[in-house]
């Protein structure tokens, strides 16, 4: 009966005879610590189980310490080193390099291979890039660099109005590593910081005061090559802006640029988180948005547009977005019809650009 009455008891509840056996702290004596029976063995199977639990804890923080879960617990040199702050409505990059604004010492040139990385200060490459980037007033150039015998109108830094670094000599093979496998340099670079983003309201207000606007529209498109042909042809046809995605579309760079041939220090790219709010935004601003489509019903030409325009343009293959057709205005078609039927979104851009410019002249 004595036995069956202490098992009934809550587990780890001191009987009477125990309580007969504590101390005047009222602590069980050391002796209740053993492995023997009786309820010491109780009270030192629980302090060995409390005593697992917290190894069991600290294991986990040392994992945990070992392998971070979120960017945030990333190192500096560990996480992206694209990562942006907002002020002020504009992108601006996140002081993390050194004042140098270089990614690798000056000894050691690795070369990047990836022109898509977009990894904050990047290097310029070819003559009229380093041109307008020096003529442009808005673009910081950390560094100048040519090679023996490059000639060229960028090497004149005179008209330039602010100050610049001097131009540094370097060998052919050097400047080579220095920039994508394959790169048309012509002897001359510039390690520049990205261009400040104007938000789309700035854009909306630029065209506020114009009887008849044109900006170009990009859904997902993510090749810089196409990006910067059709900034090229933006800026020679009085486009605004080209508007992207903030995801899944080319990040400014080096190859970007040289595909713009200048163009990108004079048409500003506009990157937006959600595509469809930012046509809403346009069409409040008195834009009219037309989707190129090869399905559309009328041809650019037919649609007769005027006023301030909205060109969107998808990807190659894909094409425009489901969600992307449904807040065009209308959709348009270019009267291609020979054996392809098909351009390169940057050759339907620069049509689709012209057959506006003929509009409105």
């Amino acid at each position: 009966m004595s036995q069956r009455k202490k098992k009934s008891g809550k587990p780890g509840t001191p009987s009477r005879r125990d309580r007969q056996d504590t101390d005047r702290t009222g602590q069980f004596p050391q002796k209740a610590k053993s492995r023997g029976g009786g309820p010491g063995t109780r009270q030192g199977a629980s302090g060995e189980r409390r005593g697992s639990l917290a190894t069991t804890a600290e294991r986990g923080a040392d994992r945990g310490a070992e392998r971070p879960r979120s960017r945030q617990n990333l190192a500096p040199d560990q996480r992206d080193s694209r990562s942006t702050r907002y002020d002020g409505g504009y992108r601006t990059e996140s002081p993390r390099r050194d004042a140098s604004g270089d990614d690798f010492p000056r000894n050691r040139a690795p070369r990047d291979r990836d022109p898509q990385r977009g990894t904050g200060p990047y290097w310029l490459f070819g003559q009229h890039p380093v041109t307008e980037a020096i003529r442009n007033p808005l673009r910081k150039i950390q560094r100048l660099v040519r090679t023996t015998g490059a000639e060229g109108e960028a090497l004149d830094t005179r008209s330039a109005e602010r100050p610049l670094p001097p131009w540094e000599p370097i060998e052919r093979h050097q400047l080579e590593q220095l920039l994508p496998e394959g790169a048309v340099h012509q002897g001359i670079a510039a390690r520049v910081a990205p261009l400040e983003e104007p938000d789309l309201l700035d854009i909306c207000d630029q065209a506020q005061g114009r009887e008849e606007a044109v900006v170009v529209i990009l859904d997902q498109v993510t090749d810089p090559h196409n990006v910067g042909a059709i900034l090229r042809s933006a800026a020679a046809f009085g486009a605004l802006a080209v508007i992207l995605t903030e995801r899944h579309a080319a990040p400014e760079s080096g190859t970007l640029a040289k595909s713009a041939s200048g163009a990108l220090e004079h048409v500003p790219l506009v990157r937006v988180g959600n595509l469809a709010r930012a046509m809403e935004q346009l069409k409040e601003a008195g834009f009219w948005l037309a989707g190129l489509a090869a399905e559309g019903k009328t041809s650019l030409a037919g649609a007769k547009l005027s006023g301030k325009v909205g060109l969107v343009m998808g990807a190659e293959g894909p094409g425009l977005r489901r969600l992307t057709r449904d807040h065009c205005d209308l959709l348009v078609r270019l009267p291609t019809g020979g054996a392809i039927s098909h351009l390169n979104v940057s050759n339907a851009a620069a049509v689709a650009l012209y057959e506006l410019a003929r509009l409105r002249t």
